[in-house]
């Protein structure tokens, strides 16, 4: 019987999780696109990082994407941080849980929570809600406390319910087009956020396991060679 409580419990939740996912769309991510990398960082940094902080990444990692010292100082500081330090904010989390009622959360590692279709659905998701105290909701985070920041490039949408379509009713500075590779980006910088040295872990991957396979041969003929005189 506990069995079968588990069986059914595995399933509903499997339900859930897919119904939770089910219309997310494919984020552009490509962590060798260092163009991307910069833009996205750019972004982060002038419209998430006000509020949201990143504090498990130091500024002077995005030399790493092939931004100098000099570039990241004169255009991605503000006045009283230096390059070494790491990219936290200045918010109180009490005074933040007052303002939207939750504290903005960490997005470090967000990227590898929610993962990278989440975070572009979520920034694509916004659309007018009166109901709502700062008169916006979201499609795939219903009643976010999050404002969207972003809407003076995306425009304004409105949300059929029965077709769960999102339709533009105000254009904003950027086209459609144009926005989705603002927040792709934006999502690419995220992703190489929440784990910077992935590419290079995948590259090194490559060799332990071409040593592996010259290991394993060396065995096989040393192996035959301790075997070859006994019957």
């Amino acid at each position: 019987m506990r069995k079968i409580l588990v069986l059914l419990l595995f399933f509903c939740s499997a339900q859930v999780f897919s119904a939770e996912y089910a219309k997310l769309d494919k984020a552009p991510i490509d962590l060798s696109n260092e163009d991307s990398l910069q833009r996205g960082a750019r972004n982060f940094i002038n419209y998430c990082l006000n509020c949201h902080s990143a504090s498990y990444m130091r500024y002077n990692q995005l030399e790493e994407i092939g931004l100098s010292a000099e570039i990241i100082k004169n255009n991605l500081l503000f006045t009283a941080e230096k390059v070494g330090d790491s990219m936290a904010i200045a918010m109180d989390k009490k005074e933040a849980q007052a303002w939207f009622g939750a504290a903005p959360p960490n997005l470090s590692v967000t990227a590898r929570s929610r993962g990278a279709d989440w975070i572009y659905s979520y920034l694509r998701g916004f659309y007018r809600d009166k109901t709502r105290d700062l008169g916006w909701n979201n499609t795939v985070y219903p009643n976010s406390a999050m404002p969207h920041i972003l809407w003076q490039l995306q425009g304004e949408n409105s949300y059929d319910v029965n077709s769960g379509e999102l339709k533009l009713i105000k254009s904003g500075v950027l086209s459609p087009q144009e926005y989705d590779e603002f927040v792709g980006d934006i999502t690419n910088f995220m992703v190489y956020l929440s784990e910077p040295h992935q590419e290079k872990r995948k590259k090194l991957g490559y060799y332990v396991i071409a040593f592996l396979l010259v290991l394993l041969v060396l065995t096989v003929l040393l192996k035959r060679e301790y075997w070859k005189n006994i019957k």
